[in-house]
Order: structure tokens, then sequence, then C-alpha cells
């Protein structure tokens, strides 16, 4: 068995949270259940009473640095949900499925209305986004034959509301290629 070592102190949390930062954009709470794991994974290798009774300290150190990562802005849940928001609309996300997101992945309620944005224009295009991906509507194949059930089915269980998925396949390739071209350039 491995040697599990010393228990992680507050300064190797401290590292081990911005060589995380270095290589993922996080939110408050993924990275507090990043530095858990890590600390759960130690008593677990350690295996000893001692390890177990450390658990509420190395909690109470995680959240520490957790704070003042976010003091120093080295971690923002309203920079990630915009982010998130920007690159996940670009990709044929619906508002809704971002929201789903972006709930699970720790981001607060307001910093996700925020973030999101309130434009039908966005969400249909969006919605063209998938629709050019799944060669839907205004995408389709000129030899393909229609089957408007099914791809609202798509579009419907992306999470775009009916009214939308309606308007994305009944827009006309030009338009669509266009709302497509400037959601992509942002």
């Amino acid at each position: 068995m491995k040697n599990p070592g010393p228990p992680p102190t507050e300064a190797a949390l401290h590292d081990a949270a911005l060589a995380h930062l270095s290589r993922y954009a996080a939110t408050r709470a993924g990275l507090t259940r990043v530095l858990d794991r890590r600390c759960e994974r130690w008593v677990r290798l350690t295996g000893t009473e001692d390890a177990a009774a450390a658990r509420p300290a190395l909690r109470q150190a995680v959240r520490d640095v957790v704070a003042r990562l976010v003091a120093a802005g080295a971690v923002d849940d309203a920079a990630f949900a915009a982010s998130r928001v920007r690159s996940l609309g670009r990709t044929g996300r619906s508002r809704r499925a971002i929201a789903a997101h972006l709930a699970a992945r720790g981001v607060a309620g307001d910093d996700a209305r925020a973030a999101l944005p309130d434009d039908p224009e966005a969400e249909l295009a969006a919605a063209l986004a998938l629709a050019r991906r799944r060669r839907l509507g205004p995408f389709r194949p000129a030899e393909a034959e229609a089957d408007p059930k099914r791809e609202l089915g798509v579009l419907a269980r992306a999470g775009f509301a009916q009214e939308i998925a309606v308007r994305a396949l009944h827009t006309d390739a030009d338009t669509a290629e266009a709302l497509v071209t400037r959601l992509r350039r942002g």
C-alpha cells in the first residue's frame, strides 16, 4: 500500500487548489469538492482513527483555502457562469440546459440568472446552432425527407421551448446561417 504521507496542510491544499485552477475553470463549490476529495483520499489511505478524527479540521482548512482564493479573485462564480453561458450557447445549448449545467457546477441562482441572456433571438440562434449540427430544419440536406415531429423532439429534448423550436425549423437557410455565424462570433 502506498504511504499517504503527512496530513494535508493548509499550504498544501492551497498549492493543490492553484494547480487545479491553472488547468481548469472552477466554481467555489467545484473547488471545494476537489479539495474535499483529496482530504478524504488521505483519510481513507491512512486508515487510522487519528486520520478520521482529523476530518473536521481538514474540512475547515479546505473552506478557509477556498475563501482566500475567492477573496483574491482566483475563483469567481459570476465570471465562470458568464464564460460557460457564452461557450455553451455557441454550441447550441438552450437556456434551460445552460441553467441546469450551471446549477450542477454549483453556481448560485443569482449568478446564473445574471449571466443567462434574456434575449429570444439568442435562444433562436442557439436552437439554429443545434439544428445545424444535427442537420435539421433549414440545414437538412435537400434529398432528406422532413420529419417535423422528430425534429421538434430533438429540439424539445435539448430544452428549447416549442415556439423557439418551430421558429428555428421554419427559418430560411440564409437567415439561419447568418444567425448562427453571429452567435459564434459573439
